[in-house]
């Protein structure tokens, strides 16, 4: 057994899969405090019963049925000497609104949770609800601000329906939490694609590249990582009760679809139960992944013809990759669960600078706001005129696109407004976790992977597992990225700029070697 194993303590003898001998396990404790360590786990559908605005473009999408359910997965793990509770929400992004009505909701419903250590982190599902009330879409549903007017159910009215159904679910994990073992690993899976690439002017697009620009391609902008790190747990028989699933790629294959979806996050599941218990408790994390997407620039023929060949949809085949690599690592790693690891759980605050915005982005904005409330205000009035065009599909599309890009360039002058009475940035809600030799270190935005590679490679831990968008935050990215402008790199898009990025970065390193040095101390 190496040193870090032996700091992390004893394994007891958990198979992995059908066809290894069950050996009963031992259940495990802190190994400083020698308190038990129990592990509950619980979901919930948080799909909505009526039409809700899709989150995730600058048009607004009416939703049109429902293609898969939405779900709300809760894992609680407890030391008796410290706690934390992962929430995983086929959402785009946890909003202020809807963390704090979780939290809310639990105070006082279950006896030594603390709601301050519930962590709602989403998949970035672009065919989920939005659930930022104050965003641009949430202005179109029916009485909202824009007057376009949707037959819609409110922004805020899903986020209460989300937040009970959501409280409940974790309410119960950690209600249930009983004694069990865990055990880690990492395999590997071509999920997340870099999605930025460089022409020969030194220009970063983001998508794009058409046959028609071929020829100006230069490189592809960043790294990728392929890594999926995976964490399972056991009940005192050694049977596999749940899984952690952590991948760098956002769930979007269907960013552009108006049917609910939990993308492929649905094919997900139903391979992993398939393959290792329909009982079986699935919590996925999506870790830096800003600049990725789930689809190639370029080979996008030959992938095509290779998924019809097989008979495949896109999705499938990610969830195929996914489970292959999950079923096989957790082949080996069950053979070793840990039955004494350190549970260490820190939470920070820390204030990060804010892309700061000079005269020639607030020109830019005044004037892009300008062109697009001309745009809008001419959809409005074509549609007044022509009440008949509201029968037709799609009618809403070209008005709640001007709106939403209109309302993008303004938040830059309201940024620029704060700038000039002297806000100074924005406060980063942080969550590290430390379980025996592997750390979970979350972030609110979709940060870009460079300054995740960063975070791992100067972390201890055996494993670490990024979870970004456990907050309602936008694209921190990368100095390269922003040097070659583009979507997802352009003021914005950037609230936090890449020196905000290097300082997260540095402040979530600091935590989690302060959880090592604690030890050896």
């Amino acid at each position: 057994m190496n040193k870090r194993a032996e700091q992390s303590g004893g394994y007891a003898a958990i198979p992995g899969s059908a066809g290894v001998e069950r050996e009963t396990a031992r259940f495990a404790y802190d190994a400083e405090t020698g308190s038990s360590l129990r592990i509950g786990w619980a979901e919930a559908d948080i799909t909505p019963s009526e039409p809700v605005l899709l989150a995730g473009q600058f048009h607004a999408r009416l939703s049109e049925g429902v293609a898969d359910p939405l779900q709300a997965t809760a894992w609680a793990i407890d030391s008796g000497a410290d706690h934390a509770v992962f929430v995983a929400c086929d959402t785009i992004s946890v909003s202020a609104e809807l963390r704090d009505a979780v939290r809310d909701r639990l105070r006082g419903q279950a006896a030594g949770l603390d709601p301050l250590r519930v962590i709602l982190h989403a998949t970035h599902s672009h065919t989920a609800p939005e659930i930022r009330p104050n965003s641009s879409q949430a202005a179109h549903a029916s009485g909202g601000a824009s007057g376009v007017g949707l037959d819609a159910m409110p922004v805020a009215a899903y986020v209460e329906f989300a937040a009970e159904r959501i409280a409940k679910a974790v309410a119960k994990a950690w209600t249930d939490r009983a004694e069990g073992a865990f055990a880690y690993g990492a395999g590997q899976a071509v999920v997340g694609r870099n999605r930025r690439w460089v022409n020969d002017r030194g220009q970063s697009i983001m998508y794009g590249l058409q046959p028609g620009v071929a020829d100006t391609f230069r490189q592809i902008e960043g790294y990728e990582d392929h890594s999926v790190n995976v964490l399972s747990t056991y009940n005192t028989e050694g049977e596999l009760s749940g899984i952690v699933v952590n991948v760098a790629c956002p769930a979007q294959v269907g960013e552009q679809g108006y049917a609910i979806s939990a993308d492929f996050w649905h094919e997900t599941r139903q391979e992993l139960r398939r393959r290792l218990g329909e009982r079986l408790f699935v919590l996925p994390q999506c870790s830096a992944a800003g600049d990725q997407s789930p689809r190639s620039l370029y080979g996008k023929e030959a992938e095509l013809r290779m998924r019809e060949l097989h008979g495949r949809t896109e999705r499938m085949e990610i969830a195929r990759r996914i489970a292959n690599a999950v079923e096989e690592t957790v082949s080996v790693i069950g053979a070793a669960a840990h039955t004494r690891a350190v549970l260490r759980h820190r939470a920070a605050f820390e204030e990060l600078p804010a892309n700061l915005l000079d005269e020639s982005a607030r020109l830019e904005a005044t004037n892009e706001s300008a062109r697009w409330r001309t745009e809008f205000d001419a959809e409005l009035d074509k549609l007044e005129q022509r009440p008949e065009l509201r029968e037709s599909p799609g009618w809403y599309r070209a008005a709640t696109n001007a709106y939403g890009r209109m309302s993008w360039h303004r938040d830059v002058l309201s940024r620029w407004e704060r700038q000039r009475e002297g806000a100074s940035g924005e406060k980063a809600e942080l969550h590290v976790v430390r379980l025996g030799d592997l750390v979970f270190a979350t972030n609110p935005y979709e940060l870009y992977i460079d300054f995740g590679s960063q975070i791992k490679v100067r972390s201890p831990a055996v494993q670490t597992f990024l979870v970004q968008l456990a907050g309602a935050g936008t694209y921190v990215p990368s100095p390269r990225s922003v040097l070659g402008g583009g979507y997802g790199a352009v003021p914005a898009s950037n609230p936090v700029g890449p020196e905000g990025g290097q300082k997260l970065a540095d402040a979530t390193v600091s935590i989690i070697r302060s959880l090592w040095e604690e030890q050896e101390g």
